[in-house]
């Protein structure tokens, strides 16, 4: 739907969370919508607007849909596994449908129903090569030549992920803002904090690349279970204890597959003098 249409008309969509960490879903498979870096952030205000960590767009795709991210601060992102896991929920309800197959900007993804209510998606590969993720410069990526030794992992977006003796006692708040930006990171990254419990138990806590601290991240979890396995922490199928609650990450010859609730909280629609006023 143009910008001028919008203004007009509205905007639909739905709040959904996966453990906490929040969306804006937009569906426009029917309409076609124009969302701007300054309207996500205008949405994204949790006192002037909706509020969310990720607003994601439902469009017409290969398979059955193509999915499309911004993050708080209006940056694009190929890849968020939460909302994807919301959308895949909402999809399969809509449709009668068990397996989905989705397209994000990253590539095709797999989605099915888990049982208990609970939804899985194979969120693909994971980046493992520096310039895949990608890095400033040529190194490996098991442990980055800086203070922590962190292990830099691609899930279709950059992360970097920390492993402490106590993740509860890292600032999160300074230290998440510091190395998001980092220079080995052209990109900018995910920042995490990973605590190992047990062969199959990591406590996680998460800053997300443009919104801050979340409650949870489905990318930031895969990221952190590949890491620790290729470090031999772990097995390579891992619960992970994050702020919002749990998700279960299994690290496959075919993907790196994530599973977890849904919550579809309201739908809803923007006025068009709020839309108007973001211009």
């Amino acid at each position: 739907m143009p910008a001028m249409a919008q203004q007009t008309t509205g905007m639909t969509f739905m709040k959904m969370h996966g453990l906490g960490n929040d969306f804006v879903v937009v569906d426009a498979r029917a309409h076609p919508v124009d969302v701007t870096a300054a309207l996500a952030r205008g949405i994204a205000h949790r006192h002037f607007g909706v509020g969310f960590d990720q607003l994601a767009l439902i469009e017409q795709g290969k398979g059955d849909a193509h999915l499309v991210f911004l993050n708080a601060d209006g940056s694009s992102s190929a890849a968020c596994g939460n909302a994807t896991r919301c959308i895949a929920r909402h999809l399969m309800e809509e449709t009668g449908k068990t397996e989905l197959h989705l397209t994000t900007d990253r590539g095709e993804l797999y989605a099915r129903d888990a049982g208990n209510g609970l939804t899985s998606v194979n969120m693909g590969a994971p980046q493992l090569l520096w310039h895949e993720i990608p890095l400033a410069e040529e190194m490996d990526t098991l442990e980055l030549p800086i203070e922590g030794g962190p292990t830099a992992t691609g899930m279709g977006n950059p992360h970097c992920t920390f492993f402490v003796a106590d993740a509860e006692a890292i600032p999160l708040a300074e230290f998440g803002a510091r190395y998001e930006h980092h220079p080995l990171y052209p990109q900018r990254t995910n920042v995490q904090v990973a605590q190992v419990i047990g062969p199959d138990h990591i406590r996680m806590r998460v800053w997300e690349r443009g919104v801050g601290i979340t409650l949870a991240s489905g990318s930031s979890s895969c990221a952190t279970a590949v890491a620790a396995a290729r470090r031999g922490l772990t097995g390579r199928k891992v619960q992970i204890d994050l702020d919002g609650g749990t998700l279960w990450i299994d690290w496959r010859d075919d993907g790196v597959w994530m599973t977890g609730p849904t919550m579809h909280v309201f739908s809803a629609t923007l006025t068009p003098e709020f839309l108007a006023s973001l211009g």
